[in-house]
């Protein structure tokens, strides 16, 4: 799916969307009421970008994740709610309107290939096997965030963190790897930010490995 050149932008404290994340967003700001009035009328697409935590007026990080809007519901009060579906991670450039909201000219981000099989392989694995230990000790993957699985599958027969283990053995694809271990078990919102910002796949698993390892000394 093709994005955009230019996006509307949410700024949001804590949030990170990462690509095939599933982002819940509850909407009850007149500026959002309009963003997403506008995104339904159109492509259905719209940035996500973490409140920058060194400032103090509204900032957004500069790299921010694009979602397609999957399910809005309107409510009564004109709140809505709605789930995103991550698509690519994206540069902010400069913006071209404050008003009504934020919209910026965007770069998508991809990782340099081709990877290094050699040395990715082995970090996939390292990064497998921290997290089925961090599972089975007793850690729980946030379901709502990441859905390659059928919802059904997501079900009460077994635990959310025990099928987690059993696609994560099944996943061949790094990226997809990375990007399921980031958004459903690494909890601070600054880890996640400089995640979503480590565009290279070996750097990415590395640094994700580390935060792992550290979670699991706490």
């Amino acid at each position: 799916m093709e994005v955009p050149m230019e996006l509307p932008v949410m700024i949001l404290p804590n949030a990170t969307l990462f690509p095939q994340a599933m982002l819940p967003l509850y909407i009850f700001e007149p500026r959002y009421k309009r963003l997403l009035a506008d995104a339904l009328d159109g492509h259905r697409m719209l940035a996500v970008a973490c409140q920058r935590p060194d400032r103090k007026r509204e900032t957004p990080s500069r790299v921010a994740g694009v979602g397609l809007i999957r399910i809005a519901v309107r409510h009564g009060n004109d709140t809505s709610h709605l789930i995103l579906h991550g698509l690519a991670r994206v540069e902010l450039a400069e913006a071209v309107a404050y008003r009504p909201y934020r919209r910026h000219r965007i770069r998508p981000l991809t990782s340099p290939t081709p990877a290094n099989q050699v040395v990715i392989q082995p970090l996939v694995a390292h990064v497998k096997a921290l997290v089925t230990q961090r599972l089975n000790q007793g850690a729980q993957p946030d379901k709502h965030s990441f859905s390659p699985l059928p919802v059904k599958e997501w079900g009460t027969e077994a635990s959310p963190a025990s099928q987690m283990i059993g696609f994560l053995s099944q996943l061949d694809h790094p990226e997809q790897v990375a990007d399921l271990v980031s958004c459903t078990l690494i909890a601070k919102a600054s880890e996640r930010q400089a995640l979503l910002e480590t565009v290279d796949l070996q750097e990415r698993l590395q640094l994700l490995i580390f935060f792992l390892l550290g979670q699991k000394e706490a």
